[in-house]
């Protein structure tokens, strides 16, 4: 690449150059941006877009949606209210997942059913719900069309999915204590969310040394 001294999101951090630790927060890059955080870190003039926080964002977002795709093509995903709701009555699912922009109604006795699961035992987690993606996200990652509701059936494609939806939720989510609990809504088995570190993404600068 050529020596611009640009600094762009290495979220898979295998990109060449230097490297630099940002805390996984919409917020917290925005702020790095606005403070010029970044030619201090790297100890030289670097170029940092003002939309770098958005950009990470979209980066997170794509990288959800190909994990959903994968999950998809290994068979391990269903979609549509009826399938869903059969794989939630038949405890085949390992996730839940609702658009970001789907009608309360289905939303609603979909939650229902993974709270009335969840009251069986008092061992049995309450099943982790997704709602980071838009319903033309949702369409673009299973190839179908008006995807409002799907479920994530276990197996390890749907690990990588949860892990990097959990991602994505703490980058938008980090900074407002006001709707961390909307994060655990989100992504509600505790599980998921209990003892985990503080996330952080990597960045880079085109410049080599």
């Amino acid at each position: 690449m050529p020596p611009t001294g640009e600094v762009i999101p290495d979220l898979k951090r295998k990109l060449p150059g230097r490297g630099l630790w940002v805390s996984a927060s919409r917020q917290a890059v925005a702020e790095a941006v606005r403070r010029n955080q970044f030619s201090k870190g790297f100890k030289r003039e670097v170029r940092a877009a003002a939309t770098l926080a958005a950009d990470t964002e979209a980066l997170l977002v794509r990288s959800v949606s190909e994990a959903l795709a994968m999950t998809a093509k290994a068979g391990q995903v269903v979609s549509g209210f009826s399938k869903v709701e059969g794989a939630l009555k038949a405890g085949e699912a390992a996730a839940l997942i609702h658009a970001s922009d789907g009608a309360a109604d289905g939303i609603r006795k979909l939650d229902a059913i993974v709270r009335q699961n969840a009251g069986i035992g008092d061992e049995s987690p309450e099943l982790p719900v997704v709602t980071a993606l838009t319903s033309e996200q949702l369409d673009l990652a299973l190839g179908r069309s008006n995807v409002i509701h799907a479920a994530v059936l276990a197996g390890p494609a749907s690990k990588t999915f949860l892990s990097r939806s959990q991602l994505l939720v703490r980058y938008r989510m980090a900074d407002d204590d006001k709707t961390a609990g909307d994060a655990a809504k989100n992504l509600s088995n505790k599980n998921l969310s209990k003892n985990l570190p503080e996330q952080t993404v990597r960045t880079r600068t085109t410049e080599q040394d």
